[in-house]
């Protein structure tokens, strides 16, 4: 089974909503309905936090932020809540600003540096081991990714949004 991660973007009311009933959050991410605030990373995830902090998911804790909440946030919503691989976290909308800040100006050639740059000896490591091939398939796939997450991150911080994170 693929562990696919997801960026939700919801209002503060929204958020406090769901800190007090985590219920709700499931009604809105598993609604059949399409939902224009949430973006799929696929496999990405991983790839994404380490080629932005040089740590994957088991070292997230070393990892800094704002680049760190680019795909993981500090707090949970509901410890107890499975929404398939664990609880959702979540960022407040000042540390959607701080993210979108810090990622808005990365370039291709930023990020193909990045990619470049991070140690090749981790990338099986690296969640799903099987899509880190040599080459440019690494970079593309990514890459298409990470403008998604800077377009999601714009919007949400021009909304003054929170952004909730979860893989399933």
């Amino acid at each position: 089974m693929s562990m696919i991660g997801n960026l939700v973007r919801v209002s503060e009311e929204e958020l406090n909503l769901f800190l007090i009933d985590s219920s709700k959050l499931e009604d809105v991410i598993f609604n059949d309905e399409e939902n224009p605030n949430l973006l799929d990373l696929d496999k990405t995830w991983d790839g994404l936090l380490y080629i932005l902090t040089g740590y994957t998911i088991e070292q997230v804790e070393k990892a800094e932020p704002p680049l760190k909440w680019v795909v993981f946030g500090d707090y949970i919503i509901d410890e107890d809540q499975d929404l398939g691989y664990g609880p959702a976290d979540y960022r407040t909308p000042a540390q959607v600003s701080e993210v979108n800040e810090a990622i808005k100006n990365i370039t291709a050639d930023d990020f193909r540096t990045m990619l470049l740059n991070s140690d090749l000896k981790m990338r099986s490591d690296i969640y799903p081991g099987i899509l880190w091939p040599e080459g440019e398939e690494a970079f593309d796939y990514h890459f298409e990714y990470f403008q998604r997450v800077q377009a999601f991150y714009s919007l949400a911080a021009q909304n003054n949004e929170a952004v909730i994170s979860f893989i399933n």
